[in-house]
């Protein structure tokens, strides 16, 4: 079972990966996470997957790692009195409050809080970016627009508004209850969809209270003004390049990525980079050149985690396009480069503190410290092991805590293989035994090769990484 990477696979769950059998594949081809898409599917399916996910943890002695994606505030038009339309540039076509059908000069569009927010001037995108309209008049409930790209149009199709920030919580109610579900359920991350603002990731926090971990998904253009804020605020990143690719320009989007991982990477922050890596393998057994220059490009810039969404929730190949991201992955790590690259943003790093430092230093001696086998964090709140992986050592990092919750929550940083060993945390003096036990248990290193150790001293103290201890086997 290939878990010699360092970047994570985190897989989306849905009608074609369902059963236990298909589940166990993925796993089985290199799957280290699982996103529940709570846009779909039944309350009483999401526990079904769920509890078969908890089963293969224990299975493969691997804590996989299950994530809560929800849904957000979807703004969408209304319907048609026909299947679709078709709208001509340089026609008028207007969006009001009314909820009768609309034809092909008008459609309901229920959202107050758009006609409250938007200028004449403003661009309108619809069906993905793909229709453009611009607004000429508005009022409290109607605004007449210009056809500036048209298309086809069908009913209860999305809604972009690019530049306009709207005065609407990342929280619907339905993500509230989603959220009571998911935390009783006992997932170990929680997706924050169109987060706008920094806001929004306290509001969540507030509403989550430590039961799971936060990732902000970056689909706005305000939460990029933000980047930055939100990334020190989150306890995740999603690169979430569908919705971010319409609203911004998309040939910004290869720089945005980049720049949202680089501040992930100075937070230490997981950074997950997501949508349409292997699209094409939905209906193909192989992916295209491009796709596969797309995934290697993400593990090239330094992403923790590549995600797979339709390729595995609804897709006909979905254990053939893990096993060929594992590939894709497993090749790139290979390539001496990709040390250099990753490596040449550490560089310009900030040190400012002893958690930093030790970190820091650390990851140095696996480069100067001859036969290095790997590097062990002792963490109770996963801190320890958030740095160090930041560094991108070229070795494997052996995480021991004594919360399985947190060793579950590892499962999407970058190099990172949790343990959960208890008894280390009552007895600090047996670390150099229990270091070289879960080395040995895990085949990592030989007689004469060295483990570099970090922790938080006393053990258990949340926050704090104050211990640099090197040890030979």
């Amino acid at each position: 079972m290939p878990i010699d990477t360092h970047t994570k696979i985190l897989a989306t769950v849905g009608p074609a990966t369902a059963s236990a059998e298909m589940l166990e594949k993925l796993v089985q081809n290199g799957v280290d996470a699982f996103r529940f898409n709570f846009s779909h599917g039944t309350k009483e399916e999401h526990a079904e997957r769920y509890n078969i996910v908890r089963n293969l943890s224990k299975k493969y002695d691997r804590h996989l790692t299950v994530i809560a994606d929800l849904q957000g505030p979807k703004l969408r038009i209304g319907t048609f009195v026909t299947q679709k339309i078709t709208l001509e540039k340089g026609n008028e076509f207007v969006l009001d409050m009314n909820p009768e059908p609309g034809n092909k000069t008008r459609v309901c569009l229920p959202h107050q809080e758009i006609f409250n927010a938007v200028q004449t001037g403003d661009i309108l995108l619809l069906n993905d970016g793909n229709i453009r309209l611009k607004i000429k008049q508005k009022s409290e409930d109607k605004l007449v627009t210009e056809v500036i790209v048209g298309g086809d149009l069908s009913a209860h199709k999305g809604v972009n508004l690019p530049n306009v920030k709207l005065p609407i919580s990342a929280i619907t109610p339905k993500d509230k209850e989603d959220l009571e579900f998911a935390l009783e359920l006992g997932v170990d991350w929680v997706c924050l969809s169109f987060v706008q603002s920094v806001n929004d990731v306290k509001e969540a926090k507030k509403l989550i209270n430590g039961k799971a971990w936060i990732i902000s998904k970056l689909e706005k253009p305000s939460a990029i003004e933000e980047l930055d804020e939100i990334v020190r605020e989150s306890d995740g990143i999603m690169v979430a390049r569908g919705d971010l690719g319409v609203e911004c320009p998309i040939q910004n989007l290869p720089v945005m990525q980049k720049d949202i991982v680089k501040s992930c990477r100075q937070f230490a922050k997981p950074v997950i980079v997501a949508t349409q890596m292997l699209e094409s393998m939905i209906q193909n057994p192989t992916p295209t050149r491009a796709e596969v220059s797309d995934v290697a490009t993400a593990v090239y810039d330094g992403a923790d985690t590549v995600m797979l969404s339709a390729e595995t929730a609804a897709g006909n190949y979905p254990a053939e396009t893990v096993k060929m991201m594992h590939n894709i992955i497993a090749q790139v790590e290979q390539d001496d480069d990709y040390y250099e690259l990753v490596q040449r943003d550490r560089k310009v790093m900030c040190v400012d503190n002893m958690a930093d430092a030790i970190t820091y230093a650390a990851c140095d001696m696996t480069y100067v410290l001859p036969k290095t086998a790997a590097v062990i964090t002792y963490t109770a709140s996963g801190f320890t092991t958030f740095l160090m992986a930041r560094e991108r050592p070229n070795l494997p990092i052996l995480s021991i805590t004594d919360s399985e919750e947190v060793a579950c929550k590892l499962g999407i940083v970058w190099g990172v293989r949790a343990v959960v060993n208890r008894e280390i945390f009552n007895d600090f003096s047996k670390i150099d035994e229990a270091s070289k036990a879960m080395a040995a248990k895990y085949n990592i290193g030989q007689k004469g090769d060295f483990l570099i150790i970090t922790a938080g001293y006393p053990l258990g103290q949340k926050g704090m990484t104050n211990l640099l201890h090197t040890l030979e086997i």
